[in-house]
């Protein structure tokens, strides 16, 4: 049987999802907010998706109890037309990204994420915001992820079935052809519910592919030998799989956000990184398990 898509996989959580999942999101997003946000910062990067709207709910909060400097802008800097939408609703300044001055950085950028292993690799783009949401990631000083008990995975693909491919138009099918061939057994487009609308757009006017792998490696599983992952019977290491991908024309993004985070990436000489510094997970009991990146395994 084949696996759900990842449009399904979302609905069927929106189904089910009870309020203690929920209020396990909102406590994380608390959570993450006071240990990575002050009310003197300039510019802050929002992400998408249903946690995002607790983080905003927190941030809100903390300016309210900890008013900015007489003369201070607070400016924040959406992902995607939902997450300037939650922006505006709680009274909060958005600012596109290319306003942005060039010589300013994101302090911080909060976003969610679909899966997350144990060196912290993300699996984003199940609301179809992935190109905009690694623009912001990338101009950040800093990735904070917030999610719930169920996205913590030891490896990628695990749960989430499939990684999501932004594409232009024009090139959908012979991306799904070059997937084919990486090993991706069923890579579709995703559409809208009512078929007749047709695939599902972007902010970009570009479409969203859905490509299943076989569960992913980890550099630490590769030094270990674990595997090659190199695509030898569908199996594939994260970064490597991410850059074959991109690389494959009419791709502009890929959902799996690997590599350095953005507090490696400083010590480098560069500007920001894909991985988050952090993860807040809120648990199904009510508690907070904080996941940072110098604790993953050796």
């Amino acid at each position: 049987m084949a696996p759900d898509s990842a449009a399904a996989v979302a609905a069927k959580a929106a189904a089910i999802v009870p309020e203690a999942i929920e209020a396990a999101k909102r406590k994380a997003a608390f959570a993450a907010v006071k240990a990575h946000f002050t009310s003197t910062m300039s510019f802050v990067g929002i992400g998408s998706g249903s946690t995002i709207v607790y983080g905003v709910e927190a941030i809100k909060a903390h300016l309210e109890a900890n008013p900015p400097p007489p003369g201070h802008l607070n400016w924040f800097i959406p992902t995607g037309w939902n997450s300037k939408k939650v922006i505006e609703a709680a009274g909060l300044m958005p600012l596109t990204l290319d306003s942005v001055p060039a010589n300013a950085e994101i302090e911080v950028c909060f976003d969610g994420a679909d899966e997350v292993d144990e060196e912290l690799n993300c699996i984003k783009g199940g609301g179809a915001c992935l190109f905009q949401e690694k623009l912001v990631a990338l101009r950040s000083k800093k990735f904070v992820c917030i999610a719930d008990y169920r996205k913590a995975q030891r490896r990628l693909l695990t749960q989430w079935p499939t990684i999501p491919i932004e594409v232009a138009p024009i090139a959908q099918a012979a991306v799904i052809k070059e997937l084919r061939a990486l090993g991706s057994a069923n890579p579709v487009l995703r559409e809208h519910t009512l078929s007749k609308t047709g695939p599902i757009q972007t902010d970009q006017s570009f479409y969203i592919v859905d490509a299943p792998f076989k569960t992913l490696l980890t550099a630490k599983d590769v030094a270990r030998g674990v595997g090659k992952g190199q695509g030898e019977d569908g199996v594939w290491e994260v970064n490597t799989l991410a850059r074959r991908i991109k690389d494959i024309n009419g791709v502009l993004e890929v959902g799996l956000f690997h590599g350095v985070n953005g507090e490696e990436a400083a010590k480098l000489g560069l500007q920001g990184g894909q991985k988050p510094v952090a993860v807040y997970f809120g648990l199904e009991s009510g508690e907070i398990e904080v996941q940072h990146y110098s604790q993953t395994p050796k």
